[in-house]
């Protein structure tokens, strides 16, 4: 059951963990001023604030083991909106993607990441994760197909601290790297952080559409039994 319920939500939880903005955001942070400070905080506010949409999600599906339940409904046709949305939002992000020649001007929250007090970067890592609609939707998804593999008991908390590790390791994997590399850290994840604000629209779109459509087959196949 275990072994199942975490090949379920690998999907969602990698593609929560290769999100642009909480990557762009913490590397910021942490080539800012208080780096190693601030971005613990962030980390840890990044996990707190995903751990508890998997516990909530958790909760809301917990009787969707049973085919027949309200809850297993709730879950399938949760799964068809949840699909069809991200399907919809990767449409739209493409359709209003700067073109060649636009001005694409930094987020006023990303500007100020350098300098962000230890309480705001902790309060930023737990919204980043909890108040985003795209990751909202994920965790649900995820929480669902944790519940119906019949994880129980010690097995379900694995499969959501799974989820949540799994869907924080760009996160952990960038304080690690800066905690332990030093200067030449610090040059590759500027880098990296390059890399994804340029193609930060390819790579949300992609994830949307290929999860999207993951999420909705799965749906349409739950509601056909």
């Amino acid at each position: 059951m275990l072994v199942q319920a975490i090949g379920a939500i690998l999907p969602a939880a990698l593609a929560v963990a290769l999100s642009p903005f909480p990557l762009i955001g913490i590397v910021l942070i942490l080539t800012g001023g208080h780096g190693r400070r601030n971005g613990l905080l962030f980390a840890a506010g990044w996990i707190a604030g995903l751990a508890v949409l998997a516990v909530l999600g958790v909760v809301v599906f917990g009787g969707a083991d049973e085919p027949d339940s309200p809850s297993a409904a709730v879950a399938d046709w949760g799964r068809v909106f949840a699909g069809a949305t991200l399907i919809v939002w990767g449409v739209r992000k493409w359709w209003k993607r700067p073109r060649k020649g636009d001005r694409v001007e930094e987020p006023g929250w990303m500007a100020s990441l350098g300098d962000a007090t230890a309480g705001r970067a902790l309060l930023l890592g737990a919204l980043l994760s909890a108040a985003n609609p795209k990751n909202l939707v994920l965790t649900a998804s995820a929480a669902a197909s944790i519940i119906e593999a019949g994880a129980h008991g010690a097995d379900l908390a694995v499969a959501v601290v799974a989820f949540v590790l799994i869907g924080s390791c760009t996160v952990l994997g960038s304080v690690g790297a800066h905690l332990l590399g030093g200067r030449r850290a610090v040059s590759f994840l500027d880098g990296v952080r390059r890399f994804m604000t340029a193609n930060s629209t390819v790579i949300t779109v992609i994830v949307m559409l290929l999860l999207g459509a993951g999420v909705l087959g799965d749906g349409l196949t739950g509601l056909g039994r």
